[in-house]
């Protein structure tokens, strides 16, 4: 399984290697609210986390969805907008009156695509002028909590409303801690995205790519660029809609993810972690054999991708993976038996999820390839 992209007839100087602000503090938003995912960040996390307002934690949680389960592509707005050249604002306001040019329909199906859902990639209607849209895109939002069902709705009743609310959401987290992070991490992001540019034009594209992650690699024929990933997806760096070309984009945060932005009408983005830290080794033989055991099925470690990232109902899962909700609760009787993942009941759901401490004893390969 994999995420191409598509370069056949794509000039080299389209290829841009470059920090982003906004990509950042989502992605220290996404550490903050799933510290579990960023065992090396334990102390940034705990620390900034501790000292955030009532107020804006409370808030954060309201829009949680955006950087937990999946990775919102909002936070990457110079992908929509064929005028930025790919290229990311320099300062974080930059990229804010970016994210406000972008078109309600689509800011609502970004923000909205909240459950690493099948559907991503393929487009279709917007919630905001289609039913049927609209209302599994509640039932999504209901399933993650009230509060994720209540954002939803006020996004698909107001969106400037909505979208002004998230704009100075973002705005308080730069007061709060972000501007002091960008100020520590810019310098180092914007070398190593000079670095991999150098790369690119005195070794070529494999070479860079080889450097981004050992999960990105170019086919022989330089035709496209392969992601390992536990997903499929497709897309091409010639639309015209947006202009052709891809972007990398370097982020502190991001080990052990590495997001691909493959939506329709968007530029094709890599996001990939600028270092690469290690996690310690799997505990005892006799727990390590039952536990591969219950991984050792393609569609368990399918499934620990999405339980990796939140929690999800068996509705939800049979829904993402295209089987019955009776061979879904089959598996996940064999995950839990391995004391691979946790379950709790919120109102009418039950919710499972991955026990991210168990898996990163296993080693850190798997841990990385399921979050990836």
């Amino acid at each position: 399984m994999s995420v191409i992209i598509d370069i056949a007839g794509l000039p080299p100087e389209r290829l841009v290697f470059s920090p982003a602000p906004l990509a950042e503090l989502c992605a220290a938003l996404h550490a903050l609210a799933e510290p579990g995912h960023h065992p090396g960040l334990h102390g940034w996390t705990t620390a900034t986390n501790a000292a955030l307002k009532p107020d804006l934690a409370d808030r954060l949680c309201e829009a949680e969805f955006l950087w937990t389960s999946s990775f919102s592509d909002i936070s990457l707005p110079f992908a929509a907008l064929p005028d930025t050249h790919g290229r990311p604002g320099a300062t974080l306001a930059e990229e804010l009156d970016m994210l406000d040019r972008l078109d309600d329909d689509v800011f609502v199906d970004a923000a909205l695509e909240i459950s690493c859902t099948s559907s991503y990639g393929r487009g279709g209607p917007s919630p905001l002028s289609d039913g049927k849209a609209r209302a599994h895109a509640l039932e999504r939002a209901a399933a993650r909590g009230p509060r994720q069902l209540d954002f939803a709705t006020r996004l698909l009743e107001d969106p400037p409303a909505l979208r002004a609310w998230t704009r100075r959401l973002f705005e308080d987290c730069a007061e709060a801690f972000f501007d002091d992070v960008w100020q520590r991490v810019r310098v180092e992001l914007a070398a190593d995205a000079r670095h991999k540019t150098q790369v690119l034009r005195h070794k070529g594209l494999a070479e860079a790519l080889a450097e981004v992650s050992p999960a990105v690699a170019l086919a022989d024929d330089g035709s496209r660029i392969s992601v390992d990933k536990l997903s499929s997806g497709r897309t091409h760096a010639l639309d015209p809609d947006v202009g052709p070309g891809v972007t990398f984009v370097p982020s502190t945060f991001g080990w052990p993810h590495l997001w691909v932005l493959h939506a329709p009408r968007w530029r094709p983005v890599i996001h990939y972690p600028a270092a690469a830290p290690t996690l310690a080794g799997p505990g005892s033989l006799d727990l390590l054999e039952l536990r591969m055991e219950a991984l050792s099925h393609p569609m368990r470690i399918r499934m620990c991708r999405y339980l990796a990232r939140s929690a999800y109902t068996t509705t939800e899962l049979a829904a993402a993976h295209d089987i019955s909700a009776p061979e879904v609760s089959r598996h996940i009787a064999i995950l839990k038996k391995a004391g691979l993942i946790t379950t709790r009941r919120r109102g009418r759901y039950v919710h499972h999820q991955l026990d991210l401490t168990v898996v990163a004893r296993l080693g850190s390969d798997f841990l990385e390839g399921v979050l990836r």
